[in-house]
């Protein structure tokens, strides 16, 4: 019996016990009747995942049965024939032509395997960062919402023509959040919440319980910062292709037809979007953000403020086929379960006493008085809850019955203001046990000045995200080229003076190095704003690495464009070089301008020559050795940066001895035949030696400064941010600290801060700070004169 017969009878005898005729089935569950025809009488021999899901909620399987028909589905016959998707509700991604179907879907599911146990672990680690289960998980339950932020229920139920049932009963709590989303046919669910109601940390409870009971088929729930989406720049697909990615660079691979691993998940249905954080999408997108979402039919989980959501539902109209839930507020029976749990017990007296019982005896005694009121519409969301936690449970030295002090705190603005700009001085208090080798002392304020220009610039960006590889994006774009030119000059012209004092007067090479560090500032600070600043772009960390011995895997990109572009830029560089070179040389020599011109046309020519011999080789070599990462590569933002800097350091170790000894021996081939037409030229073995040299390291180091994610890192993170006093000198260590504090989370190969009211909090204090002129500079003084004594290395 072949493995498609195994389907087909399965699939028409769950039909049948469901009492269903084939046309009902498909019109429940939103596919073609031929699809469904097909598939029974073995006619399509490789359905895709997502239209056996389909079936499987319309026909409202158990688990197991859910299981059984979803793995049929995944085994295949092995004939290789493609299957006919033209009346499914999605494309289809067409398998490697040289690899049987049964072959492309395994490796797909594989894949996706690897992809969830890198997600649980990933969030795994997050929530216990968080300490969502210390001493438990704050309770979030939610209520249904207003029919009109919903769809027909027909349609969330996919029901057939005529089907007139109500509602579904969507309650629950925060444990049984996965519970309520398998019970919705569509598979599209809303949760709505306001600012710090948990909607994020409903967001990992639902990935990390959906990965424990989930089938090996079925899809990996993945959590995405929506609010980075442009909708009107990237299809929903490839920005969910791209996110994919930058969060797991094995991915970028490639995969079935050519594309991507990351592209033929989210194509297949491999990859369950949890989409957090709408609200954050900017005003003006999230309508056509909205609509995107509707004209694709993929299952997905989204989370936003109620009020976003309800604007944008009033300009387009609901989520198709989604269901909606709002995460209602905490009670004062919430809070008098946990805040005494986390607070000490107190000495001497009752033991069960704590420093939380005047305060809730206030909230229960006399809830409509001022400080009552006040306090209880703050202590209503769990993110209020757990930052009063911060400031007073773990710092015993402060008392929460200051928080009904209604002269300090008129209003709950007050308190929440309160709250959040003491939650950065709390975690950031001196502590005792700072012993040299743990964790390093930051000084308060200072910690809350750098922490106040990172949300500043993602402000600025508007991004939630906080992109190591962009930090130099909040510097205006002819101060970020001017500022990476002079770095590269700097260096190259450090670089010349040394080298060519081993073969030259000292005086000649310093005049040789300005020379050098000037015109290459000039022609990488070009090739640096036409290819990156005036896109108003950032450089983007490489999707792959370096492979110096053994068989390299399949290169993201052909040879030979890139050999191509290396000799354009050697054929630039050196016909500059030259040319500049020769006139200088020729005015040393008091030769008159007309001669000077002609000597530098000469240089110019040569030169070129030289460096498109060096430069397009070298480029086609470093494409050749590139692979892709391991797929089971998942990333921190460190893990990323430290990729990121081994590429682009085998980078530089290939380019800078196969750059010089092409340069090297190129002029060696180049000067002697153009002597003959050009004149007797000053060139021997030790200048071939010299200019080889100095143009592999300099070359080298001008490219990964100006052209790769870590260069700009280095230029701008490293330097250019800590020395006008924005940042601290050792950034890396200022960030993990900021996490493991909890000021920041990781979202995959970015951090983020804690809460966007927390980033929009401190973004507010920076712009203040930054508007009195006397304490900014006075903390600025004083980061340059302590940081500036020694510069940790990344």
């Amino acid at each position: 019996m072949t493995v498609t017969n195994e389907l087909s009878p399965l699939l028409r005898r769950l039909r049948q016990k469901a009492g269903m005729t084939q046309e009902a089935l498909a019109e429940r569950a939103g596919v073609g009747v031929r699809t469904v025809r097909g598939l029974e009488t073995g006619e399509r021999a490789d359905p895709r995942v997502t239209t056996v899901r389909l079936l499987a909620d319309a026909l409202r399987l158990a688990p197991e049965e859910r299981e059984e028909l979803l793995a049929a589905a995944i085994r295949r016959s092995g004939d290789g024939k493609p299957p006919d998707d033209s009346d499914e509700s999605t494309g289809h991604v067409e398998p490697a032509a040289e690899l049987p179907v049964p072959v492309v879907r395994e490796t797909l599911v594989d894949v996706a395997e690897q992809l969830a146990q890198a997600v649980a672990a990933r969030w795994q680690r997050e929530e216990e960062q968080r300490q969502v289960h210390d001493p438990y998980p704050l309770p979030v339950c939610w209520r249904q919402v207003p029919e009109e932020l919903t769809d027909h229920w027909a349609n969330i139920r996919r029901l057939p023509a005529g089907d007139t049932r109500g509602p579904l009963d969507l309650s629950g709590r925060l444990d049984e959040i996965v519970g309520v989303y398998r019970r919705i046919p569509s598979g599209r669910l809303v949760v709505l919440g306001r600012s710090g109601s948990g909607k994020t940390i409903l967001a990992v409870r639902f990935v990390l319980d959906h990965l424990k009971s989930r089938a090996r088929t079925e899809a990996v729930p993945v959590i995405f910062s929506i609010g980075s989406w442009d909708p009107t720049a990237v299809t929903f697909r490839d920005w969910l292709t791209a996110q994919l990615t930058r969060d797991h660079p094995g991915l970028a691979a490639p995969g079935p037809g050519g594309s991507s691993l990351a592209a033929a998940l989210v194509e297949t249905g491999g990859v369950l979007p949890v989409l957090d954080g709408f609200d954050e999408i900017a005003g003006g997108l999230r309508r056509p953000a909205l609509e995107a979402l509707n004209a694709t039919p993929l299952p997905l989980l989204l989370t936003s403020r109620p009020s976003e959501y309800a604007a944008a539902v009033a300009e387009t109209d609901v989520l198709t086929s989604a269901a909606a839930v709002e995460v209602a507020d905490l009670t004062l029976g919430d809070l008098a379960a946990y805040l005494p749990r986390t607070a000490r017990k107190a000495r001497g007296g009752d033991p069960a006493a704590t420093a939380w019982d005047p305060v809730l005896s206030e909230l229960r005694e006399r809830p409509h008085s001022r400080a009552g009121a006040n306090l209880t519409a703050v202590l209503t969301t769990p993110l209020m809850v757990t930052l009063a936690r911060a400031v007073y449970s773990d710092t015993p030295d402060n008392d929460p019955a200051a928080l009904l002090d209604t002269r300090r705190f008129s209003s709950p603005e007050d308190l929440e203001d309160h709250l959040l700009h003491n939650f950065t001085a709390t975690v950031y208090r001196p502590r005792p046990e700072h012993r040299p080798g743990g964790r390093r002392a930051v000084d308060p304020e200072r910690a809350q000045y750098w922490l106040g220009y990172l949300a500043h610039h993602l402000t600025r960006l508007d991004t939630p995200n906080l992109e190591w590889w962009r930090l130099g994006c909040g510097v205006r774009r002819p101060t970020r080229t001017l500022t990476t030119a002079l770095v590269i000059c700097l260096a190259i012209g450090l670089i010349d003076c040394v080298v060519g004092a081993l073969f030259d007067s000292l005086g000649f090479q310093l005049a040789d190095g300005v020379v050098a560090g000037l015109l290459s500032g000039l022609m990488f600070g070009i090739a640096y704003w036409f290819m990156v600043a005036a896109k108003d772009a950032a450089v983007e960390p490489s999707g792959v690495r370096m492979k110096l011995f053994g068989r390299a895997g399949k290169t993201m990109r052909r040879p030979l464009p890139r050999l191509m572009i290396g000799a354009l830029c050697g054929l630039v560089f050196g016909g500059g070089y030259g040319f500049v070179r020769g006139v200088l040389n020729g005015v040393v020599h008091h030769v008159d301008l007309a001669t000077s011109l002609g000597i530098g046309l000469g240089d110019g020519v040569l030169y070129g020559m030289v460096f498109v011999l060096g430069a397009g080789p070298t480029f086609g070599l470093l494409t050749l050795l590139e692979t892709p990462l391991d797929i089971r590569s998942a990333v921190n933002p460190v893990d990323l940066l430290r990729t990121n800097f081994r590429t682009v350091a085998t980078q530089f170790l290939v380019w800078g001895p196969t750059f010089g000894l092409l340069v090297g021996f190129g002029s060696e081939i180049v000067f002697e035949p153009m002597s003959a037409i050009l004149g007797p030229l000053v060139w021997n073995v030790p200048s071939a030696i010299k200019l080889g040299v100095i143009s592999g390291l300099g070359g080298g180091l001008g490219y990964a400064l100006s052209l790769t994610a870590w260069g700009q890192w280095a230029v701008f993170a490293r330097i250019w941010l800590p020395l006008t006093g924005r940042l601290p000198w050792s950034v890396v260590a200022f960030l993990e600290d900021a996490y493991q504090r909890g000021v920041l989370r990781q979202a995959g190969a970015v951090y983020q801060f804690r809460h966007a009211r927390l980033q929009h909090h401190l973004a507010r204090d920076y712009r203040a700070t930054r508007d009195r002129p006397g304490p900014a500079e006075q903390l600025v003084e004083e980061q340059l004169m302590e940081e500036g004594k020694g510069v940790a290395r990344t």
